[in-house]
């Protein structure tokens, strides 16, 4: 296999999507999936990029990513928020998702990040393998919260002018 890892480019956001799809599809939710190709070149590649993406191609076809933003913490400083892990599933189990760690590890150590964190589904054996492989910490202590674009329209933010 030939195997490159290079910086995510505008033109590669398609098969992105794709394999974002792949994902939501494993993880029982494909109808989560609502960002447009629009919004995501946008976010990663407009005037004010918001992410970053290292893909994972062989022979040309991208197999896998992994995509960050920059994190800040009060307590530690900025750190690198792995939003997406994603190696498409015949390609699984070949190295690729390690070798993606490493990249993201040498680029945050290079940018002088204090850490790197990311979430991964309690159900998902495989990837909670592969994390304990890597001597990843879990924190179970957390609960994840969010409100979604359409909770925003609930608010009476006439208070704020």
């Amino acid at each position: 296999m030939n195997l490159l890892v290079r910086v995510a480019e505008k033109a590669d956001c398609p098969r992105l999507l794709e394999l974002i799809a792949e994902l939501a599809l494993f993880e029982k939710a494909p109808e989560e999936v609502t960002v447009t190709l629009p919004e995501m070149e946008a976010a990663g590649f407009g005037n004010n990029p918001v992410w970053k993406a290292f893909i994972a191609e062989t022979d040309g076809f991208i197999v896998g990513f992994a995509l960050y933003y920059v994190r800040y913490s009060t307590w530690k400083g900025c750190r690198m928020y792995l939003e997406d892990l994603i190696i498409t599933e015949t390609y699984r189990g070949k190295g690729i998702g390690t070798l993606l760690i490493k990249t993201l590890i040498k680029e945050a150590q290079q940018k002088g990040f204090s850490g790197m964190l990311w979430q991964v589904l309690d159900w998902n054996e495989p990837a909670i393998g592969f994390y304990e492989k890597l001597n990843a910490s879990f924190d179970g202590s957390w609960i994840n919260v969010s409100l979604e674009k359409q909770q925003f329209e609930d608010f009476d933010l006439s208070d704020l002018g």
